[in-house]
């Protein structure tokens, strides 16, 4: 199975680099997590909605025809780490790759939400970007412990 993260912006804070790296890299060979980091538009004098479509044709492009597209977006779907844990055990029945988009400071363009085949929320709390990161890498490495029965998880 090959998970993977797009996510607007090349440079975050060292303590998020690190604890993204650190979890990406806890991964088997048959459970690979990999970060792909797309650029972000130069803010100078453009609007918000031409940001959003300059990064969305990157964003687009870095997605495969067969991948299942899940955006993260406030709006999203609630979801458990369990629940988390059991959409990744039908990914991998289904032979599904799932890629998780994480917008830039604008957010989303409505072009990359219509390619979504599920949008989803890691909080009902407004995130920063660099955080959003750590916190999906580790909830997909939760996830993938548990389905591992690993001893990472302990609930």
């Amino acid at each position: 199975m090959q998970t993977r993260i797009i996510a607007v912006g090349q440079r975050i804070a060292d303590w998020a680099q690190t604890a993204v790296g650190d979890y990406l890299s806890r991964f088997p060979r048959d459970f690979r997590v990999e970060l792909k980091e797309i650029r972000t538009e130069p803010r100078a004098g453009q609007t918000p909605a031409k940001l959003m479509a300059a990064e969305a044709e990157r964003i687009l492009a870095a997605v495969e025809p067969d991948d299942f597209v899940v955006v993260l977006d406030e709006h999203g779907k609630d979801m458990t780490t369990m629940e988390l844990a059991k959409q990744f055990a039908r990914w991998r029945a289904d032979g599904e790759n799932p890629v998780f988009i994480i917008g830039g400071p604008d957010g989303l363009a409505p072009e990359v939400k219509a390619a979504a085949h599920m949008t989803l929320r890691l909080s009902a709390m407004t995130l920063p970007h660099a955080f959003a990161r750590v916190l999906l890498s580790e909830q997909i490495y939760r996830a993938w412990s548990i389905l591992a029965k690993h001893p990472y998880h302990r609930a």
